[in-house]
C-alpha cells in the first residue's frame, strides 16, 4: 500500500488566503465577519457573514462566484505535472443558477450549474486532459471525505496524485437554509461557548494536492503532511441533527486510528468541526470523552473566525492542522468566554502549544456523515 502525502494546498477565505498569512491571521484572534450585502438578508435571523467579493474586473461574464474564487487559486498547480484524479467536493452546485431563475433566466445565467461540470471546468482550467473525475457531495463533510476517497485511491495504486477541489459561497439559498433550522447566530459565531447559539456562514475555495511517494520524489518538493489515517461513517440517525451520543463521529475516528495503528493517546490535537451550533458541539464532545477520556489536549475551531464554509470546510482546515504541526501549535477558537464543561482543559481562546506530530481533523454533515482525518510531521528525507 502506497504512503500518502499532502504535498501543497492553497485556499481562499474571507479573513486571508492561504499563502496570504490564514494562519498568521487565525493564530492572531482575527475574524472576517461583516454585514451581509449579496442579497436581503434584513428579516432574517442573521445579519453577518464571512464573504469574498470579487475586485472590479475580476469576475467573468460566462462564470458564477464560486469559479471567481477558484480562478484565484487554480493557477498555482497549473505546472504541475501528470494530475491523474480530480476530486471535486461540494455541497452544492450552482445556486447563483437557481437564484436567478435557472434555464428561464434572462439574461442566461452562467454554467457549470452540476458537480460533473465544475469537475470538468477544472480539468480545462489545469489542462489535464487525461485526469480522472471524481465528485463528492457528503454536505459539510464534502471535502474531508474527498481527501480520505482520494487517500483510498492512492493507497491502493489507483492513482499517483488527487488534486481535491472544493468550493461553497454564501448564497441565499444556504443561508435561508440554516435559518431555517434556526441554527444561524444572531451575534457571534462562539464554538464550544456555554452561550453559543448558531453557526455563520462564509465563502471559502480550497485544493489540496495529495500524492503518492514517487511522485512527491518525481516533483522534488517537501510535503506539507503524511495523511496516515482516515476514517468514515454514517450515524443514520437525522436528515440534519447529528446522533447525540457521537457514535457516527466516534466509528469514524476509530476507524482512522486503526488505519494509522495509532492508539488515542498517539493524537496530539484535534480540529475540530466546531460549528457553534447547541447540538454539534455537545456531539462533538461527548464523541472526545467516548474516544479520548478525559485527556486535556489541544482542541479547536476556526469556524469563528473564517465562518461555515459548508463543502469546503475540511480542505481548509486540513491545510491549517498540516500548518499547525509545523509551528507546533493550534490558533485560538474564535469567540469562546466560557467553555463548556467538557471542554474544559481542550478548547481555548488563546494559541495552544502541543509536541506531538499528529493532529486529527474531523468534520460531520447533514444525513449523519462523519469523516476523521490524521495528519502527520512527515519526515524530512522523505521528500
Amino acid at each position: 500500500m502506497s504512503e500518502v502525502f499532502l504535498l501543497d494546498g492553497a485556499a481562499e477565505t474571507a479573513l486571508a488566503s492561504w499563502d496570504g498569512g490564514l494562519f498568521a491571521a487565525l493564530a492572531a484572534n482575527k475574524g472576517g465577519f461583516g454585514p451581509v450585502t449579496r442579497f436581503d438578508a434584513s428579516k432574517l435571523t442573521a445579519h453577518s457573514a464571512a464573504c469574498l467579493e470579487p475586485v472590479p474586473g475580476e469576475r467573468r461574464e460566462t462564470e458564477n462566484l464560486t469559479q471567481t474564487l477558484l480562478r484565484r487559486i487554480l493557477p498555482k498547480f497549473a505546472p504541475l505535472p501528470d494530475i491523474e484524479t480530480i476530486v471535486w467536493a461540494g455541497v452544492k452546485g450552482n445556486a447563483e443558477f437557481v437564484e436567478a431563475g435557472g434555464f428561464q433566466a434572462d439574461p442566461p445565467c452562467p454554467f457549470p450549474f452540476l458537480p460533473r461540470d465544475y469537475s470538468l471546468w477544472v480539468r480545462d482550467e489545469l489542462g489535464h486532459p487525461k485526469a480522472g473525475l471524481v465528485e463528492v457531495s457528503a454536505a459539510c463533510a464534502s471535502s474531508t471525505l474527498g481527501l480520505a476517497v482520494g487517500a483510498d485511491l492512492i493507497s491502493s495504486g489507483m492513482s499517483r496524485s488527487v488534486l481535491v477541489v472544493a468550493a461553497d459561497i454564501v448564497s441565499r439559498f444556504s443561508f435561508l437554509g440554516f435559518n431555517a433550522l434556526n441554527a444561524l447566530s444572531p451575534g457571534a459565531c462562539r464554538p464550544f461557548d456555554k452561550a453559543r447559539d448558531g453557526l455563520l456562514l462564509g465563502d471559502g475555495a480550497t485544493v489540496v494536492l495529495l500524492a503518492a511517494g514517487d511522485y512527491v520524489r518525481k516533483v522534488g518538493r517537501q510535503p506539507l503532511a503524511r495523511l496516515s489515517g482516515w476514517g468514515v461513517a454514517n450515524d443514520a440517525t437525522h436528515i440534519t441533527a447529528p446522533a447525540r451520543d457521537g457514535r457516527g463521529l466516534i466509528a469514524a475516528i476509530n476507524s482512522a486510528l486503526k488505519r494509522a495503528h495509532l492508539e488515542p493517546r498517539g493524537i496530539g490535537a484535534f480540529c475540530a468541526h466546531g460549528t457553534g451550533t447547541v447540538y454539534n458541539d455537545a456531539m462533538e464532545l461527548t464523541a472526545l470523552d467516548a474516544v479520548f477520556g478525559d485527556r486535556p489536549f489541544p482542541v479547536f475551531s476556526i469556524k469563528g473566525a473564517v465562518g461555515h464554509t459548508l463543502g469546503a470546510a475540511g480542505g481548509i482546515e486540513a491545510l491549517v492542522s498540516a500548518r499547525a504541526l509545523v509551528e507546533g501549535l493550534v490558533p485560538p477558537t474564535l469567540g469562546l468566554e466560557h467553555p463548556e464543561p467538557k471542554a474544559h482543559g481542550r478548547v481555548s481562546g488563546e494559541a495552544q502549544k502541543f509536541s506531538s506530530k499528529r493532529i486529527m481533523k474531523t468534520n460531520s454533515g447533514f444525513g449523519g456523515v462523519n469523516v476523521a482525518l490524521i495528519l502527520e510531521e512527515p519526515e524530512r528525507n522523505e521528500a
